[in-house]
């Protein structure tokens, strides 16, 4: 048994999760329980197929061709948000056998895979390539790359990504790839009411004759009760605000790692600096002191449930402008009942400190909204993250 970060390293996911809830981390949850031994029955698999590659005469061959291999069954895990699932595949992905294993946010894989089909039609443009299908060349690729693929938060949005699924994971289970993904949804209810789902159907199919299905629903969502715990209006700045800031964005989003993302609004694109599942960061200069307006702001609401913004100072006539937009982008958050986690150098009724003129009697409001969104009352009402399918 070795040492990581001082716990034991154990060799099991039911073992590893046995171990956090005697120590408290987590509570036993039945549901989980029962996913975690399916994590360790594919393991176990995994380990046999890697085995019988290295002591197998034959082994250079199979190696090389897994389409003669045996096909393994993978995991679709699916349940609401805060059921424990990133965790579940966190301890899967750390214990799981594989040099070739790839865990990867689902749009940064597609991403990756239209990258790659891009490049081969550019070789194939410049006559360094023969075959005129980028799907087969591309997956056998990524199979070789990683052939234990973990996806956390599994949703389809892209019509483009939706086009190529079918033949994608064709060819990627032929290539004797293993899937394991988590998702807020069922397979069935994947990319629901897109454009020209017919056309995306066939995958969901394909995806279920390769995968076990397996919810996790139950009745605790954990991730709310750690928020809950948590305080949301932290005042005044300086590296506690920063530490409890960090601290409450770790659990909001499951310590998954944030990326960028964009959103488009009228025609334009607006940059989300830091972003995991239905989270967004930002400081308070990137969303007051850029020209952003309520379409902006409306768009950010409608994608994330959770909204993070650092550093608000306190404002007066000469930065009327910010408190303007400050203003603006509470209420919006405020209507649609964003969870708000915000760091200020005030409380929220010493935030705008000019003596008279509109904005100081708009900000009345604002510190009355502020308020009300650190109460228990408006976590529990709080939205919750819709899956983007």
């Amino acid at each position: 048994m070795s040492l990581r970060d001082g716990l034991p390293t154990h060799p099991s996911v039911v073992q590893r999760y046995s171990h956090m809830v005697e120590t408290g981390a987590i509570s036993r949850d039945a549901g989980q329980e029962k996913v975690a031994a399916a994590l360790d029955r594919l393991i176990e698999q995994i380990a046999n197929r890697r085995l019988a590659r290295k002591s197998s005469a034959l082994g250079w061959l199979f190696a090389r061709n897994r389409k003669n291999s045996e096909l393994l069954t993978g995991l679709y895990i699916h349940g609401d948000v805060g059921r424990g699932k990133t965790m579940l595949m966190d301890l899967f992905f750390e214990l799981v056998p594989a040099r070739g294993k790839r865990r990867a946010h689902f749009n940064d894989f597609m991403a990756d895979v239209h990258d790659r089909i891009a490049r081969h039609r550019e070789a194939l443009k410049n006559g360094e390539v023969t075959q005129k299908d980028p799907i087969p060349p591309v997956a056998e690729a990524l199979a070789k790359d990683a052939w234990v693929l973990c996806f956390d938060e599994f949703s389809v949005t892209d019509i483009a990504d939706a086009m190529i699924l079918s033949r994608l994971f064709s060819a990627l289970f032929a290539e004797g790839v293993v899937l394991v993904a988590t998702s807020n949804v069922a397979p069935e209810d994947l990319y629901r009411d897109g454009l020209n789902r017919g056309l995306f159907e066939p995958f969901i199919d394909i995806l279920k004759r390769h995968v076990s299905v397996l919810s996790l629903n139950g009745e605790r969502d954990y991730r709310m009760e750690k928020l809950a715990r948590l305080p949301v209006y932290i005042s005044p700045l300086g590296e506690g605000a920063d530490r409890l800031m960090d601290e409450a964005w770790k659990t909001a989003t499951g310590g998954k790692e944030a990326h960028e993302e964009q959103l488009t609004v009228k025609g334009r694109t607006l940059e989300i600096p830091r972003a995991a599942g239905g989270a967004a960061r930002f400081n308070f200069a990137e969303l007051c002191e850029r020209p952003l307006g309520a379409r902006d702001y409306l768009a950010i609401a409608e994608r994330y449930d959770t909204i993070f913004i650092d550093h608000v100072p306190v404002m007066d006539r000469a930065r009327r402008n910010e408190a303007k937009r400050f203003i603006l982008l509470i209420d919006t958050l405020y209507d649609h009942r964003i969870r708000l986690f915000l760091s200020a150098a005030a409380a929220p009724d010493r935030l705008y400190q000019a003596p008279s003129g509109t904005e100081a009697f708009e900000f009345q409001r604002t510190a009355s909204r502020l308020h009300e969104m650190q109460s228990r009352d408006w976590a529990a009402s709080a939205k919750s993250y819709p899956e983007r399918s």
